[in-house]
C-alpha cells in the first residue's frame, strides 16, 4: 500500500481512508496510520471543541480518539460505516465520558463525610449504654399499644400517618398514644415511677 503525503492526507476520500485504517489493521502501517492522524486529529479536535470540551481537554481526548483507531483499527468495518463517522462516533464518547468524570469529583479524604467519628471515651460509651438499657426498659414498661406505636415510629421510622393507615387507627389517636407514650418514657428516664 502507498502511503498518502501530507497534501493528499488532507483531500482523503472515503476509500482511501478506509485503505489506511485496513494497512494499520493489517500490518500495524505507521505511515497509514501518520497519514490518517494528519486527515483527522484537527477535525476531531474542532468537533470536541463544539461539543463543548476547552482546548486542552479537547486536545489529549483527540488522542484518545486516534490512540483507539490504532487498538482497534481492526473492528472497523467500511460495509457499516464511513471512517470519518467511526472517528467521530469515538470521538463523541470520549467526549460523554469526560462529562461523567466530571460530574464524579475526586474525593477529598479530608472530607468530613469520610472522616470516621473519634472513638468515643470509654465513659462516654457506659453512659450510652446505661441510657439505652435504662430507654429499653422504659418501653417495656409501656403499656403493649403504646410501645408498639413507639418502635413504629422511632425504629422504624413512619410518619403519624402512615402508622394511622397501616394499624387502622385513627391518626388523632396515634397522636395520642404516643403523647401518652413520651409522658411516661420521660418520667421513667428521670427515675420518677408513675
Amino acid at each position: 500500500m502507498q502511503t498518502a503525503s501530507a497534501a493528499e492526507a488532507s483531500t482523503l476520500d472515503r476509500d482511501a481512508q478506509a485503505a489506511l485504517v485496513e494497512a494499520i489493521a493489517a500490518s500495524a502501517d505507521r505511515a497509514a496510520f501518520a497519514a490518517l492522524f494528519r486527515h483527522f486529529a484537527p477535525k476531531v479536535k474542532g468537533y470536541l471543541i463544539k461539543l463543548g470540551a476547552d482546548r486542552g481537554l479537547a486536545e489529549e481526548l483527540t488522542q484518545e480518539v486516534m490512540l483507539t483507531v490504532w487498538r482497534k483499527a481492526a473492528t472497523f468495518d467500511k460495509r457499516q460505516a464511513s471512517v470519518a463517522t467511526w472517528l467521530f462516533t469515538i470521538a463523541r464518547n470520549r467526549r460523554i465520558d469526560a462529562i461523567r468524570r466530571e460530574k464524579r469529583p475526586e474525593l477529598d479524604p479530608s472530607d468530613p463525610m469520610l472522616v470516621p467519628d473519634e472513638p468515643m471515651a470509654a465513659d462516654d460509651r457506659l453512659d450510652a449504654m446505661d441510657r439505652e438499657a435504662r430507654v429499653a426498659r422504659a418501653i417495656k414498661s409501656l403499656p403493649r399499644d403504646q410501645a408498639d406505636l413507639v418502635h413504629e415510629a422511632f425504629y422504624l421510622a413512619k410518619s403519624h400517618s402512615q402508622i394511622a393507615e397501616e394499624t387502622k387507627i385513627p391518626l388523632g389517636t396515634v397522636k395520642s398514644r404516643l403523647r401518652l407514650a413520651f409522658g411516661r418514657l420521660r418520667k421513667a428516664m428521670e427515675g420518677r415511677e408513675e
